[in-house]
């Protein structure tokens, strides 16, 4: 049996997975989970189920909450001592064997020292598998998708911006493509991810296209932001003028590896 945070939050067993339907217990449960083994405030589970509304018996009705959940976890052959009453709040005990979101965190961590950049990538593509879609999108509540879900998100961004450094070290340069169209096209402001497609696209001899893309994010960035591309793509521009090469098994070494995601220490006690 596992949580899965990493898409809809679902319970998986076996090869049956079953996505929750929105309710006030799924995103209680979605708030203990983001912060596995970490007790978490009732003031801020209060938050996470109500929001900016909550009851005048707040504390009681979260209790029901719990309780709720509880019978929830025991329906799919949970154990109920899996949520944890303690001073102060509650705590879900998760590893890697129950929780979607500590395998991806430990399979990032452990990847750089993995042997090697193959299998530094294998361990990182394996983390990204875990990605079923967007994380809570069918949790109710409007604060964990606004603190929560953007951090997430930028702890998978970072994985896939490392992943795609390591291919284009490896002289992948169209396997990377597909990822690298949907990234930048996404996210123009993230510039890393048009760096490498515009270097992914000259070293597979388009250098007319690659020269495209650069002045389609260098107007784009200008007309919504107002502001010029960063050295790194201008310094490209300037290298796919010259001709020169660029690119190789150097680069993987100067990537960054994906840090360790801040998400995992002390929830809010607000």
């Amino acid at each position: 049996m596992r949580f899965q945070l990493l898409g809809p939050l679902s319970i998986a067993h076996g090869p049956e997975t079953v996505v929750l339907k929105p309710s006030k217990p799924t995103s209680l449960l979605a708030a203990l989970l983001l912060h596995p083994g970490v007790v978490v405030s009732t003031a801020y589970l209060v938050s996470a189920v109500w929001d900016e509304e909550p009851p005048a018996t707040a504390r009681a009705s979260l209790r029901t909450c719990v309780l709720r959940l509880r019978r929830l976890c025991t329906k799919y052959g949970i154990s109920t001592t899996t949520i944890e009453a303690v001073p102060g709040g509650y705590r879900m005990h998760n590893d890697v064997e129950t929780l979607d979101l500590v395998l991806f965190r430990s399979l990032t961590s452990q990847a750089p020292a993995a042997g090697g950049p193959g299998e530094e990538l294998y361990r990182l593509r394996e983390a990204l598998s875990l990605w079923q879609g967007p994380p809570l999108a069918n949790v109710a509540s409007r604060m964990l998708r606004r603190d929560a879900v953007p951090s997430l998100e930028q702890e998978r961004l970072r994985v896939l911006e490392r992943v795609c450094d390591l291919e284009l070290a490896a002289g992948n340069c169209h396997q990377v493509l597909v990822d690298l169209y949907e990234s930048a096209r996404r996210r123009p402001v993230r510039e890393r991810f048009t760096e490498q497609l515009i270097e992914a696209l000259y070293r597979t001899g388009r250098q007319a296209e690659a020269l495209a893309e650069y002045r389609t994010v260098r107007d784009r960035l200008r007309d919504e932001l107002g502001v010029a591309p960063g050295a790194g793509l201008r310094r490209l521009e300037l290298a796919i003028l010259r001709a020169e090469e660029i690119g190789g098994p150097h680069a993987a070494a100067a990537g960054t590896a994906p840090r360790p995601a801040a998400g995992s220490g002390r929830p809010p006690t607000w």
